[in-house]
C-alpha cells in the first residue's frame, strides 16, 4: 500500500491511497471461496456450484463489498501509520477501483489541532461564595406565600397586583385581534401585560367602569403585527379581586407537607434554599473557570467538529423547522449558536488534553453520590438512582460531567484561586438576567 499525505492548511490533509490490485484479488478470490461453499444456485447442490459460475454470478458484488471494506481499513491503517489524528470522517474520492486497476483513492479530512495546555499555575481563577441570609430566607417564605395567594372580591377602585376581570376589544383599524369581544378576561396588574400601557389604564378603574383608549405599540414588540402600529382597545371592567396572602401558620406549612411547626418549616425551607446555592456555586465557579481556561488556550478548531456541535444544538430547530414552524429562522439561529459550538468544541479538546496528561479516571465513588444528590430533588430518589444505572446512555452523562468537575478541582487546586461573594438573590438569577457565561 502506498500512501502520500499533502498539507493543505494548517488542520485539512489530502492523503492519496493506492492498494495493488493483488491484495483485492486475494482478497475477493477468498471471499468467494467462501461463498461457494454456502451458496445455492439452481441445478447444484449447496456447496457444489462451480467455481467460474459462482464468480459471474457474485464477482462484482464481492468486489463492490471488499473495495468498500478495504477503503474503512486502508484508511484506519494510513492514518496510525502516518501518526494522523483524524478530527471527522473523511471524505473519499476513488480514483481507481475498475477491476486490474486495484484500488486508488484521496481522502480529505482535518485533523485534531496539536497543542499544549497552558500551565494551570498560570491561570487566575474565582471561587464564588455565598450564605443564605434571614432576609434570603424571608424573601423566600414570601415568595412562597405568594404562590398560596388567594384572591377575594373587593368594592374599590383597581390597584397594583389586584385581578381585574374585564370583558374587551381591541381592534387594529376595523380588523377585530381578538375576533370579537372576549369575556371575563383577567388581567394581573403588575403581571404581564397585553400591550405596554394597557395595565395602566386599569389601575383606579371600578367595577362597571368602560373604557375606551388606544396605545401605540413599540416598534420591538414581539408580535410583527402589531409593532409600531396604533391599537384600539374597548373594555368594561366586571369584577376587582384582590390578592389575599396566607400567614405563616400550622395550615400553611401543611400545604408544603412538612411535617412539624413553623420553625421546622423555615428549617427545612432553609436547607433547600442551601442546596441549590451550593449547586448554584458549584455551576458557577465551573463556568468561571473554563472561561478562564478558554482564555489561556488559542489554537485552530477543526471545521467539522463545530459543524456536528452546531448541529447538536440546532437539533431541536430542526425538528420544528420540519413540522413547519413559520417562527424558525435557521440560519439566524446558526449565527446565534455558532460562539457556543466553538466554545464546547474547544473546551472539550482542552479538557480531553488534561484528562490525559494527568491521567484522570472517573471517580466511581463521586458518580455515585452526584447520582444520589441529583435523585433528592425527585420523589422517589430511589428510583431515579436505578434509572440512571439501568441505562448506560444516562450514566456516561453523569460520567462525562464527574470528569469535568474533576479536571475543574485540578485546576482550582494549581491556579490562583481568589474567592469572590455573590448574594444570594444574585447567585439565583435565572440564566440570562446576570452577564454570567453559558455553561459548557
Amino acid at each position: 500500500m502506498q500512501v502520500s499525505v499533502e498539507t493543505v492548511s494548517e488542520l485539512s490533509r489530502k492523503m492519496t491511497v493506492n492498494v495493488p490490485e493483488e491484495k483485492i484479488r486475494e482478497k475477493v478470490e477468498s471471499r468467494l471461496k467462501s461463498l461457494a461453499r454456502e451458496v445455492r444456485l439452481d441445478g447444484f447442490r449447496p456447496g457444489k456450484a462451480p467455481a467460474g459460475l459462482v464468480r459471474k454470478r457474485f464477482g462484482a458484488q464481492v468486489r463492490e463489498e471488499v473495495l468498500s471494506e478495504m477503503i474503512q481499513s486502508s484508511f484506519h491503517q494510513a492514518v496510525n501509520d502516518e501518526n494522523l489524528r483524524p478530527a471527522g470522517m473523511p471524505r473519499i474520492t476513488a480514483t481507481a477501483i475498475g477491476e486490474g486497476e486495484g484500488l486508488s483513492y484521496i481522502a480529505d479530512f482535518e485533523v485534531l489541532p496539536d497543542f499544549e495546555p497552558s500551565p494551570l499555575e498560570n491561570l487566575q481563577c474565582p471561587r464564588f461564595v455565598c450564605e443564605v441570609t434571614e432576609g434570603d430566607l424571608e424573601a423566600m417564605v414570601q415568595r412562597l406565600r405568594e404562590q398560596r395567594r388567594s384572591r377575594r372580591a373587593v368594592e374599590r377602585p383597581a390597584a397594583l397586583n389586584d385581578e381585574v376581570v374585564i370583558h374587551f376589544e381591541g381592534k387594529l383599524g376595523e380588523e377585530s385581534l381578538t375576533d370579537g369581544r372576549l369575556e371575563n378576561f383577567r388581567v394581573v396588574l403588575g403581571g404581564r401585560p397585553l400591550v405596554p400601557g394597557f395595565e395602566e389604564k386599569l389601575i383606579g378603574a371600578e367595577v362597571g367602569s368602560r373604557l375606551a383608549f388606544e396605545l401605540d405599540v413599540p416598534a420591538d414588540y414581539g408580535n410583527e403585527k402589531l409593532a409600531g402600529k396604533t391599537v384600539a382597545f374597548d373594555v368594561e371592567v366586571v369584577g376587582i379581586n384582590e390578592s389575599v396572602l396566607p400567614e405563616v401558620d400550622a395550615d400553611f406549612v401543611k400545604t408544603f407537607g412538612v411535617d412539624g411547626d413553623v420553625e421546622a418549616f423555615r428549617a427545612d425551607v432553609r436547607a433547600n434554599m442551601e442546596r441549590e446555592m451550593r449547586r448554584a456555586l458549584k455551576a458557577r465557579t465551573k463556568s468561571a473557570v473554563l472561561d478562564a481556561l478558554l482564555a489561556a488556550n488559542s489554537f485552530t478548531l477543526p471545521e467539522v467538529l463545530v459543524a456536528d456541535e452546531l448541529n447538536e444544538l440546532l437539533q431541536p430547530y430542526h425538528k420544528a423547522a420540519e413540522q413547519g414552524n413559520p417562527g424558525v429562522e435557521l440560519e439566524a439561529l446558526k449565527e446565534r449558536y455558532t460562539p457556543l459550538a466553538k466554545r464546547r468544541v474547544a473546551l472539550g479538546l482542552i479538557l480531553s488534553k488534561l484528562i490525559d496528561e494527568n491521567k484522570l479516571s472517573v471517580d466511581r465513588k463521586r458518580v455515585r453520590s452526584t447520582i444520589e444528590e441529583q435523585a433528592q430533588s425527585y420523589e422517589n430518589p430511589e428510583q431515579v438512582v436505578n434509572w440512571y444505572y439501568s441505562d448506560k446512555n444516562n450514566l456516561r452523562e453523569i460520567e462525562n460531567l464527574v470528569l469535568e468537575d474533576q479536571v475543574v478541582d485540578l485546576i482550582l487546586s494549581k491556579a490562583a484561586v481568589t474567592e469572590q461573594r455573590v448574594d444570594f438573590a444574585t447567585l439565583m438569577a435565572p440564566a440570562g438576567a446576570t452577564e454570567q457565561q453559558p455553561q459548557s
